[in-house]
């Protein structure tokens, strides 16, 4: 942290200059194939994010960027349970301040009555749609790290209908991640609870589809989420060996695409006690 202080400092960046290192940052990490390094690494960045936040409260950008990368450290880094759940609701925190710096209408989004919280969402449109998946994650993060909190199962059909919401949207935010996210929701709950295997797989479909052969960490979901529910060993087996089979090396999801193979092997390393 006190390294990449400085060289902001040394190199003179000012507040234009920021943005172009955060980018630059964020596209190094994801292109890192040692999991081990960003393990390590990866906490001075987010302390980063932490300043420029604290330093301008209010920008969005910085907001966003904290809500994601704590929601993906948390999920990919951390299996200690009290310590996701403090790093998931800074997150959350980061997802629900971003949307309400990109629209008024988000403001307190998640607080709302069902009726209220209806008529807010569709105040909100494309051009909060990078908030509105980030506020999604974070969303989706902190419920992951409060598994058998009765307030989850409150909050998970409002999640839903967010999501549901976002892809509707013509904006880039849209894509595979929204439809990645829709498809373990879908998974997780009972149909008596609002889940839907079948729509499930639709959403799974619909991600690979829009997320191409680079995105590895739509068929690790789709295996864990979905073929697991139905205990289809057949496309539990077929969806992680194609996994381990890519090559993880493509732009923008180098880092993803690894950590999607180590846990491929985890499942399947698991299946025989599963299935």
């Amino acid at each position: 942290m006190v390294v990449l202080v400085l060289a902001i400092a040394v190199m003179g960046l000012s507040a234009c200059g920021l943005p172009r290192l955060d980018s630059q940052l964020q596209q190094s990490l994801l292109e890192q194939d040692d999991v081990e390094l960003v393990r390590a690494g990866a906490p001075a960045y987010l302390l980063l994010i932490d300043s420029l936040i604290a330093g301008d409260p209010t920008e969005a950008r910085w907001l966003i960027q904290g809500a994601r990368l704590y929601s993906l450290y948390a999920a990919a880094f951390v299996e200690e349970g009290e310590r996701a759940r403090r790093l998931t609701a800074r997150a959350f925190d980061y997802g629900q301040r971003a949307l309400c710096a990109r629209c008024r209408a988000g403001c307190g989004l998640a607080e709302l009555s069902p009726a209220d919280f209806a008529t807010r969402l569709q105040a909100l449109d494309a051009a909060e749609g990078d908030a509105l998946l980030a506020f999604c994650q974070s969303w989706l993060a902190w419920c992951q790290a409060h598994k058998g909190d009765l307030r989850v199962l409150a909050v998970l059909p409002r999640l839903q209908q967010t999501l549901e919401y976002l892809v509707t949207l013509d904006t880039p935010a849209a894509g595979s991640e929204a439809w990645q996210y829709l498809g373990i929701l879908h998974s997780l709950r009972p149909a008596a609870l609002g889940g839907d295997p079948q729509r499930a797989r639709c959403c799974f479909e619909q991600a690979l589809c829009l997320g191409g052969t680079g995105d590895l960490t739509v068929k690790v979901a789709y295996a864990r989420y979905y073929a697991r529910l139905l205990y289809d060993r057949e496309l539990h087996d077929r969806l992680l060996h194609e996994v381990l089979q890519a090559d993880p090396r493509v732009a923008g999801r180098t880092l993803p695409n690894v950590l999607a193979q180590q846990q491929a092997r985890q499942l399947l390393d698991s299946a025989d006690g599963y299935f």
